[in-house]
């Protein structure tokens, strides 16, 4: 936005220079040089004897500062020269006065004699040749107008990106600060600063922040609160029912106080999962190798494959807790499971694999949802209340991933999640 403008502004007029002012003011000293050699090349073919032209000749190279030599009989090539290039203005404004005042070839050479400027010109009886300093050709406020543009762009050019960087570190630190909260990270040492129009969108961001930060903790509280609630009355019901001796009713109301309390674990599970725990630098291959050690001691077969230097800042326990369901999920309803854990450029990339029946693809997505179970597609003597997948998907959009669910090398489910780093 502010570069480009400005090398375009040079360009434009250092061509409008180019073409106008120094074509002009080129070809008027070219003009006076031309008419100082017609004004020579008269007076030597006017000349009666060969003293009067050493004098023209001497005249010329005090009063206009050209070399003149006179070659008797001496011939050029017929035809106008080669035309010189576009960029050689020097020799373009040249040639044309001369050929705007003699009807004759000419040759001119402005890089054989260093500074000088060789022209020779074809006369009646002979040639002209003529060498003048190529300071009568330029203009020396040329060089001190394009210095001048191109100095001072430089200057107001630095200076603009001075305050440019003062005023885009804030946004910087915004976009970082939204990252990081974004991650589940936590934001310190984050103000706003800047231009008006950042330190309000600053504000916001902060606004934001706590509006958020409040209404999971009033959730994960209200949540929390009504499962331990729950709890009382269900254990006055295990004890009336434990009171009442055997019999079938009571054993069916046993089994619905049973699944009951697995509901509110689920709910407990799920309201620890939005707590308020700290991300901490932690080495996932670790913190997943505890989880695999665990399904093993519980008869669970595992294979863990996972790259070593992985260490990310995340909520360990939440963490851990969306890798357990995961993996609980996948034994539930298989009986071999697979996970591999690598890292990308930007990312984390873990895989759960199982050799299960699998999910059908159109209803993957459903089972995200809390309490949902698919029944058909699944065992329906296993346990679990739904929870498991929702509380993975909430713990790793915490931290600003996702989880997606495909189909398994092994026929199976594959889970995958994908953690920014």
């Amino acid at each position: 936005m502010l570069i480009v403008p400005m090398v375009m502004l040079q360009l434009v007029t250092a061509y409008i220079f180019y073409e106008r002012h120094w074509d002009a003011v080129t070809y008027r000293l070219a003009d006076g040089l031309t008419g100082d050699i017609a004004f020579v090349a008269d007076a030597l073919h006017n000349a009666r004897s060969p003293e009067e032209r050493e004098q023209i000749i001497l005249q010329a190279a005090l009063h206009m500062q050209i070399s003149v030599h006179f070659v008797p009989n001496a011939r050029l090539a017929a035809g106008r020269p080669a035309r010189p290039p576009f960029y050689s203005i020097l020799e373009r404004m040249l040639g044309r006065s001369i050929e705007a005042t003699f009807a004759l070839p000419y040759e001119i050479d402005t890089k054989s004699f260093g500074d000088q400027i060789e022209i020779k010109l074809q006369l009646p009886d002979g040639v002209l040749r003529v060498l003048t300093n190529d300071r009568r050709l330029i203009s020396s406020t040329t060089y001190i107008f394009v210095m001048w543009m191109v100095g001072t762009s430089l200057v107001l050019l630095t200076v603009a990106i001075i305050f440019l960087r003062n005023q885009i570190r804030p946004i910087r630190r915004l976009a970082e600060a939204a990252d990081s909260f974004g991650k589940g990270r936590e934001v310190v040492d984050f103000r706003p600063a800047g231009a008006t129009e950042i330190r309000r969108a600053a504000a916001a961001f902060l606004l934001m922040k706590d509006r958020i930060q409040r209404q999971i903790s009033q959730r994960t509280e209200m949540l929390a609160g009504v499962s331990h609630d729950l709890r009382t009355p269900l254990t006055r019901m295990k004890l009336q029912l434990a009171m009442l001796g055997e019999s079938e009713e009571v054993d069916e109301l046993k089994r619905d106080v049973s699944d009951m309390e697995k509901m509110i674990e689920g709910y407990l599970a799920f309201a620890r999962g939005q707590d308020s725990e700290s991300a901490v630098a932690t080495d996932l291959p670790a913190l997943i190798g505890e989880v695999v050690a665990n399904a093993r001691r519980q008869g669970g077969k595992i294979e863990l494959t996972a790259d070593a230097d992985m260490t990310v800042p995340v909520r360990p326990n939440a963490f851990k807790r969306c890798i357990t369901n995961l993996v609980e999920n996948a034994l539930r309803h298989a009986r071999h499971v697979q996970i591999t854990a690598h890292r990308l450029a930007d990312s984390i990339e873990i895989t759960v694999d199982d050799d299960g029946p699998g999910i059908p693809e159109q209803r993957r997505e459903e089972v995200f949802r809390a309490f949902t179970r698919l029944d058909k597609a699944r065992n329906p003597d296993t346990g679990g209340v739904g929870l498991g997948l929702t509380i993975a998907r909430d713990v790793i959009r915490g931290h600003g991933g996702e989880i997606t669910l495909e189909t398994a090398p092994a026929g199976g489910l594959r889970a995958m999640l994908r953690l920014p780093v």
